[in-house]
């Protein structure tokens, strides 16, 4: 069975609108996944890796309260964007 080809002529302008709508919603979702990330909470060990320091640093890093972190128990979990924003704070640029 063939599809039918249907042509539909619309003014310039309104094309362009319908990109720039499209445009519009990609960089809300792509927003809303960068943030969605960011608030993902990470086990230490996985945190620690990424930093990538010893467990005795990371320990001492805890106890000096560098990073917030959530502790339940004896489970201890990072959010992704503090995390992130370490790293940031720490970077050292290139002259």
């Amino acid at each position: 069975m063939s599809e039918m080809v249907q042509m539909v002529m619309m003014p310039q302008s309104e094309i362009d609108a319908l990109k720039k709508g499209q445009e519009e919603i990609k960089a809300l979702v792509l927003n809303f996944n960068l943030q969605a990330l960011r608030n993902q909470w990470v086990e230490s060990e996985v945190a620690r890796k990424q930093v990538g320091v010893c467990s005795r640093t990371w320990q001492a890093m805890r106890d000096k309260r560098v990073i917030p972190f959530s502790q339940y128990g004896r489970k201890i979990y990072f959010r992704q964007g503090d995390i992130d924003d370490f790293m940031e704070s720490n970077l050292i640029s290139a002259k």
